[in-house]
This record gives C-alpha cells, sequence and structure tokens, in this order.
C-alpha cells in the first residue's frame, strides 16, 4: 500500500491527501515512465547530462496551469540548451498535443501520466480523491538528484517562478 500524506496542499482552501513518498533534495531523483503526444514512452533518464525541470500540473486546461505552462515556455529560452523543462499532467496526450499547438508551446515537453500515475505515485503527489497531480516543480540536476522542490501549499495558485530559476541557474 503506498504511503498516504495529509495537510500538505489544499485545492481550494480544503485539504487533500497525497500519494507516495516525500522526496527530499538531495534525493536521487527516481525515474519515472510517462507519454508523450505521440503516445511514446518518456523516461527522466532520456535526459541525462541536462539539468531537468519538471512542473507538474493539475490539468493544461485550467487557467492557473495554462499559465504556469505558458510561463515555463518562456523562460526556456534564457536557460540554454543544457536545461530541459518537462510539464507532466494527467490530461491525455491528445489533450496536451491539442493544447500545445494551440498555444505555440515548443520549448516545454509535456508528458502524461494518466496511464498509471507512476509519476505521481513515485514522486508523492498524487492526488488520492481526485487522480490529479499536485502542484509541483522539481530541479533536477545533470548527474541526476532534486535539488529544489517547491510543492505548492494552495494547487490554485502558481509557483514561485523566480525561485525556481534560481534554483535551475544553482543546479547548472
Amino acid at each position: 500500500m503506498m504511503e498516504e500524506r495529509r495537510g500538505i496542499v489544499t485545492m481550494n482552501r480544503n485539504s487533500v491527501t497525497l500519494i507516495g513518498p516525500d522526496i527530499k533534495v538531495g534525493d536521487k531523483a527516481p525515474d519515472f515512465t510517462a507519454l508523450n503526444s505521440e503516445l511514446l514512452d518518456v523516461k527522466l533518464s532520456d535526459f541525462s547530462g541536462k539539468t531537468k525541470v519538471i512542473s507538474v500540473t493539475p490539468s493544461l486546461d485550467t487557467p492557473v496551469c495554462d499559465i504556469e505552462t505558458r510561463r515555463f515556455n518562456q523562460e526556456a529560452a534564457g536557460l540554454g540548451a543544457d536545461v530541459q523543462i518537462l510539464t507532466i499532467s494527467m490530461d491525455l496526450p491528445f489533450a496536451q498535443k491539442r493544447w500545445c499547438g494551440a498555444h505555440d508551446i515548443k520549448s516545454v515537453l509535456t508528458l502524461s501520466d494518466y496511464r498509471e500515475a507512476a509519476f505521481g505515485a513515485t514522486y508523492g503527489v498524487l492526488i488520492k480523491d481526485l487522480r490529479l497531480l499536485a502542484r509541483a516543480v522539481f530541479v533536477v540536476d545533470r548527474e541526476g538528484r532534486i535539488r529544489y522542490i517547491q510543492l505548492v501549499k494552495e494547487i490554485t495558485t502558481e509557483p514561485d517562478y523566480r525561485a525556481v530559476i534560481e534554483a535551475v541557474k544553482k543546479a547548472k
């Protein structure tokens, strides 16, 4: 049975239960498999040697997730080719592809965790009752160590982008 954690994050000010471990800065980033828009498996290890920003959103079709993903798409230009930004949600790959096309998202790779919720359960951000992912950002260095975690306390609010960008610069 997976670990359950309560009282960490809220959605519309109501506490939600997260499934999975409480991973920490300094931990080896667990590998995971999610689907890209072509229904192909993508693993974190596919980006070995790069700094990774894992932006976790409940759904691209919500206002805050839309803003967050667009913002990281803009920020990607200033981070360089050695940084890969991944946005992971429970949206179907088809919906992610449609959304990215409609918003000209080219610098962020969207991945879907809908099939097995393996990312959410492995990173401790799967919301038990909703089967959505809590809003979070993980920065993983080139060696595969987690260098920064931002678990957004209220899911309906944006992350602290400045703190994420600073963490990326330190991890490079």
